[in-house]
């Protein structure tokens, strides 16, 4: 059993940028696939979006009451919008997953249900999706392996997909992370550097079927080099203590 129990309850985060036709779809997606045995919310982070997606998503509020919206001024990035998410999440445990409608939220309780499975680790911390049939371009799929592959030799974070936006993540543990620029595509890599374990599990991936995708071979290949070398620092560097069991905790 997970050291940071799942009690059913969960907040979805969906970081977006200029997402309106994807915003109705997709809520009510996320609703139908959560509604039944789970306390869930929704927070859609508006990531500084300059068409409609903001009166879209508040005109889904008085049909949705557990969808709320935080905006950004100003575009800060995925990896901030799903902070500013987490940080005012107020369950235990968070699904994340991106708001262009290619990650399927019918896979969230297939995640939920891993954390429940006999013969986990006892520090799961990080459920992975995992997009082994890739509904996207050849260059795309190709600039995605090879950034996968670099960032899992040099991490050796047994994580074949660290790019996909569906993961199930412990709260507590994301709070504890080294916060930067493009740290959700490193989510693995930091969890065990913090003592957790990551499951990798198979997930659906979908066809981008409205709307226009924000990144790109340059974005999606080369940005990230600094930031892998960044991490593989952090990585040389940790220290993980391990409590005596006489301590006064």
């Amino acid at each position: 059993m997970p050291k940071h129990a799942y009690h059913g309850r969960l907040s979805v985060v969906v970081p977006v940028k200029n997402e309106q036709d994807n915003a109705e779809p997709l809520v009510r997606e996320i609703a139908a696939a959560l509604s039944g045995n789970t306390t869930f919310e929704i927070l859609y982070i508006n990531d500084g979006s300059t068409d409609a997606t903001q009166a879209r998503l508040d005109a889904l509020k008085a049909e949705f009451p557990m969808l709320r919206v935080l905006r950004h001024r100003a575009s800060c990035g995925q990896s901030r919008a799903v902070t500013t998410g987490v940080n005012a999440a107020r369950y235990e445990w968070i699904a994340t997953l991106d708001g262009d409608g290619q990650n399927d939220p019918a896979d969230i309780p297939a995640l939920l249900a891993k954390l429940a499975e006999p013969g986990q680790p006892a520090n799961l911390e990080l459920l992975a999706g995992w997009r082994s049939k890739r509904n996207d371009t050849f260059l795309r799929r190709l600039s995605s392996k090879i950034a996968n592959g670099v960032r899992s030799r040099m991490l050796k974070d047994n994580t074949p997909d660290t790019g996909c936006g569906l993961k199930v993540f412990a709260r507590e543990t994301f709070l504890q992370l080294p916060n930067f620029d493009h740290m959700h595509r490193f989510l693995p890599a930091l969890v065990i550097r913090n003592g957790g374990a990551v499951v990798s599990v198979p997930v659906h991936h979908r066809a981008r079927e409205r709307g226009t995708s924000k990144y790109g071979v340059h974005n999606r290949l080369w940005v990230g080099i600094v930031d892998l070398f960044g991490v593989a620092w952090l990585q040389r560097r940790v220290r993980l203590p391990v409590i005596e069991p006489d301590s006064d905790l």
